[in-house]
């Protein structure tokens, strides 16, 4: 790839050129990586290491009782890693009876973690350093402490706010009685002691051991049924990605039970309508891809779930061409629409890249779902719990509804580009469900336009909300919101840190010899190399 950089767009940062990058949201956390790169480690190496950094310095988006999933190069083949939990064995339709939406905060909106696991399944098949020497960096600063950054300190405010009231959230994240500020100090000395068993037992302790039985006990202290058994039979799936093709690259995503799909559907949408000689930033590039979005997650929520329950409309009738053409037709350019599914069968944080010397290459993620997860922490340990039960639906008979030991639909996806058998790019872009819409504006900012990694992370984005509502980010040009307006989109402008809704893009692209990285100037994090 002949590299550019255009500087079209405001930003804070420059793309980093390197032979071994590591791009992730918080700068702890890539200096983490790159010091297991230093030592002779490999990208999967790096990511691990700041990826359980993260945990400690970035607690508003993962922990350890986070999910995680993973989409690595080895240097010949892709692999994807689903390493989501499943729900307690007793989570039945009729425990949720009594409710009209599935919770979305406290004990009964988590599911078993399986960040853990990801580190272990991932540090044993990859790894070239010992699994406990990627746990320093985060244990340091857990211990001695770190200080917070900008970004994740409003987030934490904000979060603290709401959660205060959750089972030992108070005790663990709001010294003195509030959250901490931007510039000070904060000590984890009970994460600090969960990450040293988890790295002295190799996960063993997480989910068999003393922390698995802690996290059981402090379940069934607040009425929770998740326990031992459903923690010890937890497992991953090395599932391999799914992918669409544009152009002579290939977009590759996770199966279902993630929202990764989506992206894919709206992409092969987009291409069946036709993109040539689509204007960078015009009204109708925002448009089409806008439409196609709504298509793409009209299906992904109607049909959408843990792979094992997908029986009637598969991912094979969600990806057919024929079906998206279809959907493609639907597409009027004059006037947005409110999309409802269709019938696909006839008779969906935090995240890092990095890439090595050798060839290796990293695209992974891990969140809590919502800020803080389910607000949810076991004493002592520091162990925060996602709230990924959140994602399950209560509608009878709906792929997606809650049930026993069921992995509920998710938002969180790595992404992967290839160039026919060649790697090309390891991305991410944390956010709920603007994850999949930016997926797909980066891989079109990238395919089609032909930017670098920073730009297209510096770049204004719109979000999908819902009907015919779309958020846009100020930064947008008056005339395309005007134009847009006057599709129909109901258009709502925010910044771009307004309840930062439009996500956090850590990227890792290959160039002759290494690769460039950027990182999103919407997250306090770092690109950096050697």
């Amino acid at each position: 790839m002949q590299y550019r950089h255009d500087g079209l767009y405001a930003s804070r940062r420059s793309p980093v050129m390197a032979r071994n990058v590591v791009a992730a949201s918080q700068p702890l956390a890539t200096q983490a990586g790159l010091r297991m790169l230093e030592r002779g480690g490999n990208a999967l190496d790096a990511a691990l290491a700041a990826a359980i950094t993260l945990t400690v310095v970035e607690p508003t988006g993962n922990g350890i009782g986070s999910d995680a999933y993973c989409i690595l190069w080895d240097g010949k083949e892709l692999h994807g890693l689903n390493a989501s939990g499943r729900s307690p064995a007793g989570w039945t339709p009729e425990r949720f009876a009594n409710h009209k939406t599935f919770p979305h905060r406290g004990w009964e909106s988590v599911t078993v973690p399986g960040a853990v696991s990801a580190w272990v399944d991932l540090s044993e098949r990859f790894g070239k350093l010992p699994f406990a020497d990627l746990f320093e960096p985060a244990i340091s600063y857990a211990e001695n402490g770190f200080h917070v950054s900008p970004v994740i300190a409003e987030l934490w405010r904000r979060g603290a706010e709401e959660l205060k009231v959750q089972p030992g959230f108070a005790e663990a994240f709001m010294p003195g009685g509030r959250a901490p500020a931007a510039g000070e100090l904060f000590r984890a000395p009970g994460h600090a002691y969960s990450l040293k068993l988890i790295a002295s037992t190799k996960g063993e302790a997480f989910y068999r051991g003393e922390l698995a039985q802690r996290i059981a006990d402090f379940a069934r202290e607040h009425g929770a049924v998740l326990d031992e058994a459903d923690m010890a039979t937890h497992r991953n799936d090395w599932c391999g990605t799914i992918h669409q093709d544009f152009g002579d690259a290939s977009l590759h995503e996770i199966p279902p039970n993630g929202q990764g799909i989506a992206a894919l559907m709206a992409l092969g949408i987009m291409r069946a309508y036709g993109t040539d000689g689509l204007v960078l930033d015009s009204g109708d590039a925002f448009h089409l891809q806008i439409e196609a979005t709504k298509l793409a997650f009209a299906d992904v929520y109607a049909y959408a779930a843990d792979l094992d329950y997908m029986h009637d409309v598969t991912v094979a009738h969600l990806l057919d061409p024929a079906y998206l053409a279809s959907r493609a037709k639907l597409i009027d350019m004059s006037r947005a629409q409110d999309f409802g599914a269709g019938a696909p069968k006839t008779g969906g944080t935090v995240c890092l890249s990095t890439g090595d010397a050798s060839g290796m290459m990293v695209s992974y993620i891990q969140s809590n779902y919502s800020g803080f997860g389910s607000g949810v922490v076991v004493p002592g340990t520091g162990i925060s719990l996602q709230n990924r039960g959140f994602g399950f639906v209560l509608t009878d008979g709906h792929p997606n509804q809650v049930g026993p030991r069921k992995r509920p639909f998710q938002t969180i996806i790595p992404g992967f580009v290839m160039q026919g058998k060649e790697p090309l790019m390891a991305f991410g872009l944390m956010g709920g469900p603007m994850q999949a819409q930016g997926h797909l504006q980066i891989m079109l900012r990238m395919q089609l336009w032909g930017q670098d990694p920073q730009t297209a992370a510096d770049a204004p984005r719109w979000r999908y909300v819902a009907g015919l509502k779309v958020a846009i980010e100020t930064a947008v040009p008056d005339n395309v919101a005007a134009d847009l307006t006057s599709r129909g989109h109901v258009i709502e402008r925010e910044p771009p840190d307004s309840a930062f809704g439009f996500g956090g893009a850590q990227l890792v692209r290959k160039i002759d010899g290494g690769y460039v990285a950027g990182s999103d100037p919407r997250k306090d994090g770092l690109a950096a190399g050697f």
